[in-house]
């Protein structure tokens, strides 16, 4: 089994080639005149887009301000939810929920790694 120091190598060299591939890629893009028409026509149609939802956001008024808090509650309800869970987890407690189907749901833990300097 490779060593974790391995794995993060072969990790970085991987995302490095991936990153050289994605710039000659765009380079290609870039040199081809249709492209560049399409992705203006494309930046107009967000724009139609866009202002299409702001006018359906201010129809709905007083229900889109409610929807945005809500989107803020429940992320910081998942936040304090995984913090719970971790505890529980570190107590050598057993970390389940149901919901109201009696669905049981365990949960899934990720490692990343973010740089320190």
């Amino acid at each position: 089994m490779k060593d974790l120091q391995e794995i993060f190598d072969e990790l970085q060299t991987l995302k490095k080639e991936n990153k050289e591939i994605r710039k000659d890629y765009k380079n290609i893009l870039l040199q081809d005149g249709e492209y560049e028409k399409i992705t203006d026509k494309i930046a107009e149609l967000r724009e139609k887009k866009k202002e299409r939802e702001i006018s359906a956001q201010n129809e709905l008024g007083s229900a889109w301000n409610k929807l945005e808090e809500n989107k803020q509650k429940i992320k910081d309800l998942e936040q304090i939810l995984t913090d719970v869970a971790m505890t529980n987890l570190m107590d050598g407690k057993t970390v389940e929920v149901r919901d109201e189907w009696d669905t049981l749901y365990e949960p899934v833990y990720r490692i990343t790694f973010k740089k320190v300097k």
